[in-house]
């Protein structure tokens, strides 16, 4: 019996090794679909829009069954970064309105003016205070007039001066102090600026004709020279600035119903990867008023065992839907945002009992791929599977020391056509059936072996209690 038992638990002990089944390669040909990505091959950091074909046809929630492969089937590091809000900053050009202070002073900015207004408020003439014989036809200061005879408006926002040289002047070089004012009065120092005109022999000109400041409000300003020799520019303008933000790039899905699990129910079979950020009706019929719910199902645990599961429906949002044309215009319900949740399928309520079978429409904001491109080109962006782990890593991880404005800025990379691998399903299946068959047959020997062990320590005790009566 002991030789028996041993033997048992030998035999347990070498079938281990083999119950444990190694892992499927992490190829291309371990994916449903594939996409080839085009990369000019000047960068190494890349970036794609994850492209519609992506969320339709991912297995996980979280893409987790995204890969990039490079042309010998090497996984390449990728991460992914959800879209934001980008600002873009434009500029208007204001002109400005040039009042020059002539006079020979040794600083401008510490004598008085005497300002002329219209009766509507607007600036006439502004001169310096003197003395009787001191007047001079020389510049020595400007003042500038940003209201754009807008007197009783809020004064425009200003970030910049741009200057233009006199008639007949080609080269120049000097330095001016800007400052601002509300009432002529009160000065406050705004910025300075090295301005220069350098014109070659082949009279090609290299200049820097702009004074930029933080953005402010600007009413009245006085522009006075630290270097270089006062003059009456020609033209000055002002630039504005106005902000502009651009939204994420959104994808849209238009999902046909079936019946709910509830008479009175939709359903709309969503992809599993996609997160609806909103949700609106498209109606075939002319006119129509819905007042709807739109949620999902909650399944709720059987009480007893055997007994059939019910569905609880969880409202997320409640409006009226409609589709009305009024002296031949259209008017229709627009896109309502919903709060994130991953559902499998969308459920349509109506308050009333309806016939009508509108058309879902889904829009989401896709996240972005960021790769790096250090294998062989061509690139293969492989998902569609069932299996597949997380293989995402951290944007620092990729792109590491890379700003946010550099990752905006990353060169495009470019999709081609979907491919469709067949059979990758039912391997998936089959894989997954055959591990949990392996599972299976690891904890019967695990079993065994327990057992075996059992066996001996029974048998070495009975030794031992035999031996203890021998001597006894």
């Amino acid at each position: 019996m002991k030789q028996h038992c041993l033997s048992a638990l030998l035999t347990a002990s070498l079938a281990l090794p083999c119950a444990a089944q190694p892992a499927q390669d992490d190829t291309p040909a371990a994916y449903t679909h594939l996409l080839p990505l085009a990369v000019s091959g000047k960068q190494s950091v890349v970036q794609l829009r994850l492209p519609q074909a992506v969320y339709l046809h991912a297995r996980s929630p979280d893409l987790n069954d995204l890969r990039v492969f490079d042309a010998s089937g090497a996984p390449q590091p990728f991460a992914l970064r959800q879209p934001e809000t980008e600002s873009h900053i434009s500029h208007s050009s204001l002109n400005v309105r040039i009042f020059p202070l002539r006079g020979s002073p040794a600083d401008p900015s510490q004598v008085g003016l005497d300002v002329s207004t219209g009766s509507d408020g607007r600036l006439l003439s502004v001169r310096m205070r003197t003395e009787p014989g001191e007047r001079s036809s020389r510049v020595s200061a400007l003042v500038l007039d940003l209201r754009q005879g807008l007197v009783h408006e809020p004064p425009p926002l200003i970030d910049a001066l741009r200057f233009t040289l006199p008639t007949g002047r080609q080269s120049y070089t000097g330095q001016v102090w800007l400052e601002a004012s509300d009432d002529l009065k009160t000065w406050e120092a705004v910025g300075t600026a090295e301005l220069s005109w350098l014109v070659n022999s082949d009279t090609e000109t290299l200049s820097n004709d702009r004074l930029e400041f933080t953005a402010r409000p600007l009413r009245y300003a006085r522009l006075t020279w630290r270097s270089g020799e006062p003059v009456e520019f020609a033209h000055i303008s002002a630039e504005s600035p106005s902000r502009h933000d651009a939204p994420p790039p959104v994808e849209q899905l238009l999902i046909q119903p079936t019946a709910g699990k509830l008479p009175q129910d939709l359903a709309y079979a969503t992809p599993p990867a996609i997160v609806a950020q909103k949700l609106g009706l498209q109606f075939g019929e002319a006119s129509v008023v819905m007042p709807a719910a739109l949620g999902a199902y909650r399944e709720l645990v059987p009480r007893q065992v055997g007994q059939s599961s019910r569905f609880l429906f969880e409202p997320q949002i409640n409006a009226t839907f409609y589709r009305i044309v009024q002296d031949g215009k259209t008017r229709a319900s627009g896109d309502i945002t919903v709060p994130p949740l991953r559902t499998s399928q969308w459920v349509l309520r109506p308050q009333t009992p309806s016939a009508l079978k509108p058309v879902l429409r889904l829009s989401w904001e896709p996240a972005t791929l960021i790769f790096f491109a250090g294998g062989k080109a061509p690139y293969t962006l492989a998902f569609g599977s069932a299996t597949a782990t997380a293989a995402a890593r951290d944007v620092a991880q990729v792109a590491p020391g890379f700003s946010a404005t550099e990752l905006r800025a990353l060169e495009q990379a470019s999709a081609g056509a979907l491919r469709q691998q067949s059979g990758i399903a039912q391997r998936g299946s089959d894989a997954s059936a055959t591990s949990v068959s392996a599972q299976r047959r690891l904890l019967v020997l695990w079993g065994a072996l327990l057992l075996g062990v059992a066996a001996v320590a029974y048998i070495v005790w009975k030794l031992i209690r035999q031996a203890r009566h021998g001597g006894a």
